[in-house]
């Protein structure tokens, strides 16, 4: 343990001036390795920043709709990774996923790494005030233009087997969310099982799995989702998480019209706060721009307006927050339309968060830093609740319904 731990240090370090070099911000503020302490102090369980968080709030209905089932496969549940994020050849690929497992404060014991993430997550989840939820997230294989497997192309591979065996053991604790390419063959029959086992939604990273939302190849999925009446979450903007290649482009917000056209309830992950994409409503080659601006025009455009949402996940961030968060708060007619999410383990990741970024830029009490960050320390699915509720752009903040995503996956 003490072994990987000096490997996790070392890569992390790696990784962190890598993608400083690459423009990716990243903080020291709150030190590399998440400390994993349990359990949450009285004194912080009962602060009135935890309290009023909770104000108003039905449990019942708080359902954190993004969170990462990960793990290595240990348990045989399936889960595979790309070799290179085990290659100290591949050092940001390698510290991607030491970040990981260590902000999910997993046991690396040979055989319990899988096991342990699910029991972090519970003891977390049991943190926070009975009934809350999480919506668990597969995450499917890339797949080549003919419908095949493409294992040089996936980052990773968490299958949708194991994720809902996860949910179904703990029905409590977990919802889960299927992962389906739909340029497999069989993907309207999947997505038939998927909806039949329980499924709440269907989750893609196009830029990972190597899906072009604005294909012809998906208009038969598109059907099958909006007539199983399941939405689909999808990843807009710049990824950084998982390797991606040359496909960054398969982000564009953009792309996603097809999927709205067909009348699919979209859920634009992260509300594209990061990364440029070209507009192309001026052409193949129009200018870039930021993706969070053409995540607003089609915000905007009123044909979508029953149809396209946005989650919440990631949107504090230090590489995320910024005008876009601000933004996202004052624009108070799309609140109906925003879902909150915490995209676990991340929260659990110290340098991804700064306090102090959000005390300057006036979207929290300057006070309520170093109460959040003890509370990070011990539970990052509450602070990540905590700090969004806490949120502010003058009188502007995110509401109840926000965080009371029950209904919109189970109406």
């Amino acid at each position: 343990m003490r072994n990987e731990r000096r490997r996790f240090l070392g890569a992390a370090g790696c990784a962190a001036a890598l993608a400083t070099l690459g423009g990716c911000r990243l903080t020291l503020e709150h030190g590399i390795s998440n400390p994993c302490r349990t359990p949450l102090p009285d004194a912080l369980s009962r602060h009135e920043a935890v309290r009023a968080a909770w104000e108003g709030i039905d449990a019942a209905r708080v359902w954190d709709s993004h969170a990462h089932l990960l793990g290595t496969g240990d348990s045989g549940s399936g889960i595979w990774l790309n070799p290179g994020m085990s290659s100290v050849l591949r050092p940001v690929q390698l510290a991607q996923r030491l970040f990981f497992l260590n902000a999910a404060c997993v046991d690396q014991t040979p055989g319990r790494v899988d096991e342990s993430y699910v029991e972090r997550m519970r003891t977390l989840i049991e943190g926070m005030p009975a009934g809350v939820k999480v919506v668990l997230l597969a995450f499917e294989r890339a797949y080549t233009e003919d419908g095949e497997p493409s294992p040089a192309g996936t980052s990773l591979h968490v299958p949708d087997g194991f994720v809902m065996a996860v949910a179904r053991r703990h029905p409590d604790h977990f919802e889960w969310a299927a992962s389906i390419h739909p340029y497999r063959r069989d993907c309207v029959d999947a997505l038939h099982a998927a909806k039949a086992n329980g499924a709440r939604a269907v989750k893609w990273l196009p830029a990972a799995m190597s899906i072009d939302p604005a294909s012809p190849r998906c208009d038969a999925f598109y059907a099958a989702l909006k007539d199983a009446d399941l939405p689909l979450i999808t990843h807009a903007g710049a990824e950084s998480a998982v390797p991606v290649g040359d496909r960054q482009h398969l982000g564009n917000p953009l792309l996603l019209r097809r999927a709205l056209e067909h009348g699919v309830r979209v859920v634009v992950a992260h509300c594209a706060t990061m990364g440029q994409d070209r507009d192309l409503d001026r052409g193949a080659d129009g200018p870039w721009v930021e993706s969070f601006s053409l995540f607003a025009r089609l915000m905007d455009e009123a044909r979508f307006a029953r149809n396209l949402y946005g989650d919440l996940s990631a949107v504090a961030q230090v590489n995320r927050a910024g005008p876009a968060l601000v933004r996202l708060l004052e624009r108070e007619d799309w609140h109906a339309r925003l879902l909150n999410g915490s995209d676990y383990p991340l929260p659990g990741v110290m340098p991804l968060f700064s306090m102090d970024q959000l005390a300057q830029l006036r979207v929290i009490e300057p006070g309520l830093g170093p109460v959040l960050a003890a509370i990070r320390e011990h539970n990052p699915l509450l602070f990540d609740f905590v700090l969004k509720r806490h949120l502010r752009s003058g009188n502007a903040r995110f509401p109840r319904r926000v965080f009371e995503t029950r209904a919109f996956f189970a109406p």
